[in-house]
């Protein structure tokens, strides 16, 4: 039977009560998560074109070594998450195929999203003491549309954000009553958890190391080394990454590419993102995938004034959780101002975004219990519907995604295994095609009848959507007269990518090849 303090109210005492065993709670969410993520596997979503990207890195890694990408060393990233992909090869055996090869990596991200929302819990219990916060966030993670279409692919942010949560939770005993025994250890240990995240991707260090700062200055200030000595900590993974690269003769090549990652960051370079010249606006976006994401949208919405009732009312590691979503919610204005902004960013967001909800919905349900208790039934009744509401959206936004595949560049490409030769000139109208097809045939942008003739490019593979939202190097004009000269001998409609379709072109004359020139990929 769960002890409660009899001093506290009845709502207050059901918040924290622990019929059921944190484990218990914990292991259900993440049973939960990966389920939700295993149903259509396979089957939806699309291939993303940096999946394929992140995958044939970490195949390079499979057999260790610094991390490849087409035979060239890449530092545009840390190698972090890499070397979990090369791990997870060698346990699982790697695969030759695209396809199967991200759908392996998938699955390493479904792991990681299970031991993601594990830690969740966890991390509201102990900032909360309320197993009924910890479950609604457990749940909203498992079904919050945007969280769902992270963890689906074969992104970075899935891995580091996990590395974030592990070190927050170790941190947090720090900053409730007594010093703990062993706290210069235990800051160290969350330090070097947060190392771990920047180790994954460098960005990370703006919501660990600087809200670590912020608290020794600002909230944690009778303590301050041991905040101080977890910034520290959480610098070396990364110091010694860069003293093998040294060590092994590549630091010029690291520096340049850090440099210009450090520009693109500042906004300085714009060669990817919503303020890259010719992409589609973050308002067009947000716009077009209202349907999608019009709950996460929402929760985002209730996140500021969440933050500043964490702020001003919370107690130590409550305001450390306050100062994590200060920071993401910082790095990612900026980022909308002036810097590069990808959509996977709001990933570092959302969560940091559900945490402070959380912890400011519960000290609003105990506050007006204890003071106003005529006004604790509309508290909890309000709560119930935000959560509800939350939830009952990114339910139907799940049965839309999952009632029908998704799984254009899959069908795509076995189609093209079964009845294109392999080492064909194929036009590709997108950079996602190209990384799809790129290992079996030969991928370009022939444009005129000039250099089809001279290549002998025969096919044309486009995916509507991508050409109609400007992310492809043909107008749709373009494409259009294109494949108006071809006949259709592939297609399908999906969620991600609309129409992906693949067209026979006639070979021009042979007289057209005078002049032409290199346009092939």
């Amino acid at each position: 039977m769960a002890v409660v303090s009899r001093a506290l109210p009845v709502s207050v005492a059901w918040l924290r009560s622990r019929a059921i065993p944190l484990w218990v709670v914990a292991g259900l969410a993440a049973a939960l998560t990966g389920v939700v993520r295993l149903v259509g596997f396979g089957q939806t979503p699309d291939v993303f074109g940096d999946e394929v990207y992140y995958w044939r890195i970490g195949h390079s890694v499979e057999s260790g070594g610094f991390p490849r990408y087409k035979g060239g060393l890449f530092f545009l990233h840390p190698p972090g998450y890499f070397y979990m992909e090369g791990g997870w090869e060698r346990l699982f055996g790697a695969h030759g195929d695209v396809i199967a090869g991200v759908q392996q990596m998938r699955l390493l991200n479904a792991v990681l999203a299970m031991i993601t929302v594990a830690v969740l819990v966890f991390l509201i219990t102990r900032v909360t003491r309320s197993v009924p916060a910890a479950v609604a966030v457990g749940l909203l993670f498992a079904f919050d549309p945007f969280v769902l279409r992270l963890n689906d692919r074969v992104l970075i942010e899935t891995s580091m954000m996990l590395w974030v949560l592990l070190g927050y939770l170790v941190l947090l005993p720090l900053t409730q009553g007594d010093r703990p025994p062993r706290a210069r250890g235990r800051a160290a240990a969350g330090g070097l958890l947060f190392g771990l995240a920047i180790l994954t991707k460098d960005v990370a260090a703006l919501i660990t190391v600087l809200p670590l700062l912020a608290a020794a200055l600002f909230t944690w200030r009778s303590r301050r080394s041991l905040p101080l000595l977890a910034a520290v900590s959480a610098t070396v993974p990364y110091a010694i990454y860069v003293g093998v690269v040294a060590a092994a003769g590549h630091f010029d090549e690291l520096w340049a590419v850090k440099t210009h990652g450090i520009r693109r960051l500042l906004g300085q370079v714009q060669e990817t993102g919503f303020n890259a010249a010719g992409a589609p606006s973050l308002s067009q976006r947000v716009t077009e995938e209202m349907s999608n994401f019009g709950g996460t949208y929402a929760l985002l919405a209730l996140g500021p004034p969440a933050v500043l009732l964490v702020l001003r009312r919370g107690n130590r590691g409550q305001r450390l959780l306050g100062l994590w979503y200060l920071s993401a919610g910082i790095a990612l204005g900026y980022a909308v101002v002036k810097g590069t902004l990808e959509e996977q960013a709001l990933y570092m967001l959302i969560l940091p975004t559900i945490v402070v909800m959380a912890i400011a919905g519960v000290r609003l349900w105990e506050g007006r219990a204890e003071r106003r208790p005529l006004r604790s039934g509309v508290a909890r009744t309000t709560a119930v519907l935000v959560v509800a509401g939350a939830l009952a959206a990114s339910g139907f936004t799940y049965a839309q995604t999952r009632s029908r595949p998704d799984d254009g560049y899959a069908q795509l490409r076995q189609y093209m295994l079964d009845h294109v030769p392999p080492g064909s000139r194929v036009i590709s109208t997108s950079g996602s095609t190209d990384l799809v097809l790129e290992d079996r045939y030969r991928v370009g942008r022939w444009r005129t009848p000039q250099e089809r003739a001279g290549a002998r490019a025969s096919y044309v593979v486009t995916t509507w959507r991508l050409v109609a939202h400007g992310y492809s190097p043909f107008t749709q004009r373009q494409v259009r007269d294109l494949t108006r000269q071809g006949d259709l001998l592939f297609s399908f409609r999906g969620r991600t990518y609309g129409t992906v379709a693949v067209y026979r072109l006639p070979v021009p004359p042979t007289a057209h090849t005078a002049g032409a020139g290199g346009a092939g990929g």
